[in-house]
């Protein structure tokens, strides 16, 4: 395949001007629509945080209208895994949960997203082309936007475990190339200190046209995330899962928010990431479609207004995969270490399996309005664990502690079905003892350390276990 040559930074072409000035009235458009909207309550409590509270609100002719949710009659798919993602290589009942449980457990896969830095400097390193060369035999380890990212993937894993081990040998792998190549690998969601925008878009066809597309907010993307992917036996299912996840997703970002810093300086944001992906104008919570259909009409919906170049870039927080037969949630931020991606993918699967049964036996969804969603989704980002937060059901100030033992209490009898009760447990012991991942980069960044020994010092978590022994 021909190589692209990097778009230089600078003015882009007329077209691309045109497309990026239309995501940029969408986004004005959704951000005026959830001000319009907010509670006074919500005003007082999240005024700072406006900048990152456009929801998807704003896209509401797009998404076409929020129809009530059915229950789904009993049915038996069979559901393959790939690589990559999560599937099921089993024939699985959509009828009692107990005939759930008794098909194995619900299977995932983790993707995880990271940044290459100059181990003396801290700025970025664009060999992620190299690095993915050099490990050309790994299917794991892949290109991303970026030069100076790379992503790994777990395959499809039946236990913590076995998505633990997956993690930190795909990340140990990376971090070894990356060595020979004179950077480091680091677990964070943005890059700390500087990116060079445009120029380090990776030359690949797709990425180039997302690039002369939406070229001002391709210029500060490079985020990392860890996208959690969980098997579902159908798409309608599916759907019916994305509905019950919305509002849940905001502790789960508060749980995993790792990018306080930007330049070199705190952004006075846990996770800056949030604020950078929610730039693109799909980057939304999930609508409460009432079946497959109705999600993909809003799909080419996106695509045919430009606010997506196709199906890939619909990024809401928790999707259909595009790819897999997974429900995909891409709220959270790249973990710090390996052991607070084992704690997300525990709970994620969790959700996901809770919000399974609710729909077989047809309980009744909570749909809190979009603009409450969006909200607690800044209020994470913003204070991840500490600090204020907002109850997405309720749009009162809540305490970000307060949600996320909800979040445990509402999870609890799929852990434990699953074997997880354990080690999400000690996890969330873990991460009250040493904080989340934005806490320990602040801690790092105000401790008087050199570059040098901060870039280290994040390399290293990054390499972490989480807990010995196992998970």
């Amino acid at each position: 395949m021909a190589r692209t040559p990097p778009i230089p930074a600078g003015q882009p072409p007329a077209a691309a001007r045109t497309a990026a000035g239309q995501v940029a009235a969408l986004a004005a458009a959704q951000a005026a629509a959830v001000q319009a909207a907010a509670s006074l309550t919500l005003a007082a409590l999240l005024c700072p945080l406006i900048p990152a509270a456009r929801a998807a609100a704003g896209l509401a002719g797009a998404l076409g209208q929020r129809l009530p949710l059915r229950p789904l009659p009993a049915q038996q798919i069979l559901v393959t895994p790939g690589p990559g993602g999560a599937g099921r290589a089993a024939t699985v009942p959509g009828g009692p949960p107990a005939t759930a449980r008794a098909a194995g457990a619900v299977t995932l896969g983790v993707e995880e997203e990271f940044v290459l830095l100059d181990p003396a400097t801290g700025a970025v390193v664009l060999a992620g082309p190299e690095l993915v060369r050099m490990l050309g035999g790994e299917p794991g380890v892949s290109q991303e936007l970026m030069r100076f990212q790379v992503e790994t993937a777990t395959g499809v894993c039946t236990s913590l475990d076995e998505a633990g081990h997956e993690l930190l040998r795909l990340r140990r792998l990376a971090a070894a190339a990356a060595a020979q190549l004179g950077c480091r690998l680091v677990a964070s969601g943005i890059a700390p200190y500087h990116a060079p925008g445009l120029a380090a878009v990776t030359p690949q066809p797709r990425y180039q046209e997302l690039a002369r597309r939406y070229a001002p907010v391709v210029a500060q993307a490079g985020t990392c995330a860890c996208h959690v992917h969980i098997a579902v036996p159908s798409r309608d299912l599916g759907v019916q899962v994305l509905a019950r996840l919305r509002p849940w997703l905001a502790p789960l970002l508060a749980i995993t928010a790792n990018s306080p810093i930007a330049a070199g300086h705190d952004t006075g944001w846990a996770s800056w990431r949030h604020v950078l992906q929610s730039r693109w104008p799909t980057a939304t919570p999930p609508a409460a479609w009432p079946d497959a259909a109705a999600y993909d009409a809003a799909v080419r919906r996106l695509i045919g207004c430009g606010a997506a170049l196709d199906e890939r870039n619909v990024y809401f927080l928790a999707r259909l995969s595009p790819r897999y037969p997974t429900v995909e949630v891409r709220v959270a931020d790249v973990c710090l270490d390996a052991g607070a991606a084992v704690l997300l993918a525990g709970l994620t699967r969790a959700l996901v399996a809770t919000a399974l049964d609710q729909a077989r036996r047809g309980a009744p969804v909570a749909t809190p309005p979009d603009r409450q969603v969006t909200a607690a989704l800044a209020a994470a980002a913003r204070h991840g664990l500490a600090g204020a937060a907002a109850d997405p059901a309720t749009g009162q100030a809540a305490a970000a502690a307060a949600l996320r033992a909800r979040l445990l209490d509402h999870v609890y009898p799929a852990l434990a079905d699953h074997g997880d009760t354990e080690t999400v447990t000690r996890l969330l012991h873990r991460l009250d003892q040493r904080g989340t991942g934005a806490d320990r980069q602040r801690a790092l960044f105000t401790s008087g350390l050199s570059t040098p020994a901060v870039i280290t010092a994040l390399a290293r978590a990054t390499l972490e276990r989480g807990r010995e022994p196992g998970f």
